[in-house]
């Protein structure tokens, strides 16, 4: 009976972990896909497109020969809008459920002489995820926000501090961990709460024959523009495990923590182009 529930277990695991780097891939790849063609398009404008593009650009890739156009305002709303949104969904999901078989479930949230409960742990662990995208979104709807430098620092800051204090009460891999679970649950919220929400009056403006709030597009932007950069240390993050003496499992995790941050940060500006 334990080898059965043993593997049903391992089953599990290896199934959402499977699922979730498939979503994550097909999510984070249209995610870059995106944030490159903002940064290109604009710099390709035929002086015949008329006032209403903002962007253009041609891309040749395996089955031919591509035109994407950035519309200020589309002149006729197509039959069939693409929005790119369940691939966060379903990325967000895999991973949460990875979050309580692995965590939750599997016993590695604490180190073995902790005195604390695994469910208080849990529901602390979810806690850090729901408070720490409330902090997020303070954090960059405040005055401190609209200098990016200054909002990098604040947040680099407060990320290293968050994983030394759950250093102190979770395992130092359920630490790390949750920080890449915190980076995962703020991008899965970026699309859902700030980015699909105003793509969504953007396109009611359309309908309505209005000019769309570009505001709402710049907010949108921006939101879309920090998951790129929390894309590439979350998946430090995830393979983190595999190297525990080099990553969490030292006196100088929060060193290597905040290093590969940094690294992933610029490489990550780097592919944006």
């Amino acid at each position: 009976m334990e080898w059965y529930t043993y593997t049903i277990s391992e089953l599990l695991n290896l199934a959402f972990r499977w699922f979730h780097i498939i979503a994550g891939i097909s999510w984070i790849g249209q995610t870059y896909l995106f944030n490159w063609m903002e940064r290109t398009l604009p710099l390709e404008v035929d002086a015949d497109a008329g006032d209403n593009v903002s962007g253009q650009l041609w891309m040749v890739h395996g089955g031919g020969f591509y035109l994407v156009e950035k519309q200020t305002k589309p002149k006729v709303m197509p039959r069939t809008l693409h929005w790119f949104k369940w691939e966060s969904a379903l990325t967000f999901l895999s991973g949460f459920f990875l979050l309580i078989i692995v965590y939750y479930m599997g016993g590695l949230m604490l180190e073995p002489d902790s005195e604390m409960s695994e469910l208080t742990a849990s529901l602390i662990g979810i806690s850090v995820l729901v408070l720490g995208f409330g902090f997020y979104r303070l954090l960059w709807s405040s005055p401190l926000g609209k200098n990016e430098y200054v909002g990098s620092t604040i947040s680099f800051l407060l990320i290293i501090g968050l994983f030394l204090g759950m250093d102190q009460i979770f395992s130092s891999r359920a630490a790390m961990f949750h920080i890449g679970a915190l980076f995962g649950t703020i991008m899965a919220a970026n699309v859902w709460m700030i980015i699909l929400p105003a793509q969504r009056k953007m396109i009611t403006a359309v309908e309505n024959d209005q000019q769309p709030d570009m505001l709402l597009g710049a907010k949108a932007k921006n939101c879309s523009k920090h998951n790129t950069y929390m894309s590439i240390p979350v998946i430090f993050i995830m393979i983190s495990s595999h190297f525990p003496v080099t990553t969490y499992g030292n006196t100088d995790n929060w060193l290597m923590l905040g290093i590969f941050i940094l690294i992933g940060w610029a490489a990550a500006k780097w592919m944006r182009g």
